[in-house]
């Protein structure tokens, strides 16, 4: 038996990053007393640039993860980073939430809540700054993260969009340098 456990484990990773991000609890009152459902939200990513998010509903919690996770599956969008950051300052909105995701130089870390944490984290970013504006709700945030994140442009889009070469206005770039003014940005200004 432990086996098939075993066997059943390892055919289900697929070498992807899922997280749990909210579990819901919904009644519904009938004759006979009221009757439980389950939603989740899970978000999946690769962790080198592929990330999608998923919302599921079943009788029980796992059922519901379930779906959400193979939901999550079906969305996965790319998304660019360069050296573990985002590319350019950003924001994301959904209803009442706005989301502001900022480049953060190497060693920041990623500096947010746990649901915006969750999703970069799945994404592959490992240097971000983040806030989140307004409402806080759990599926209006993740849904401005993934508006904030179809938004983003790497330097080879940018220069695909204006008709021209990305190395042109890319040499001597680092981001970290461009948002601290460290680096090689400062021995160009001096």
């Amino acid at each position: 038996m432990y086996n098939k456990r075993q066997n059943r484990r390892d055919d289900k990773d697929d070498g992807m990053i899922e997280k749990t991000i909210d579990i819901n609890r919904v009644s519904k009152v009938v004759k006979g007393g009221r009757r439980f459902n389950f939603t989740a939200l899970v978000v999946v990513g690769d962790g080198k640039g592929r990330v999608g998010f998923g919302y599921g509903k079943a009788a029980e919690v796992p059922e519901a993860i379930r779906k959400a996770g193979e939901r999550a599956r079906r969305t996965m969008v790319d998304v660019p980073i360069i050296d573990g950051t985002v590319p350019h300052f950003v924001e994301g909105r959904f209803g009442a939430s706005k989301v502001v995701l900022r480049p953060a130089s190497p060693g920041t870390g990623v500096i947010a809540g746990a649901k915006v944490g969750a999703i970069l984290d799945a994404a592959g970013y490992s240097n971000v700054l983040t806030k989140v504006i307004g409402s806080s709700n759990a599926n209006n945030v993740v849904k401005a993260v993934m508006d904030a994140l179809g938004c983003l442009e790497s330097p080879e889009m940018y220069a695909a969009r204006l008709g021209r070469k990305a190395e042109e206005f890319m040499s001597g770039y680092t981001v970290g340098a461009h948002v601290w003014g460290s680096g090689n940005a400062d021995s160009s200004n001096a």
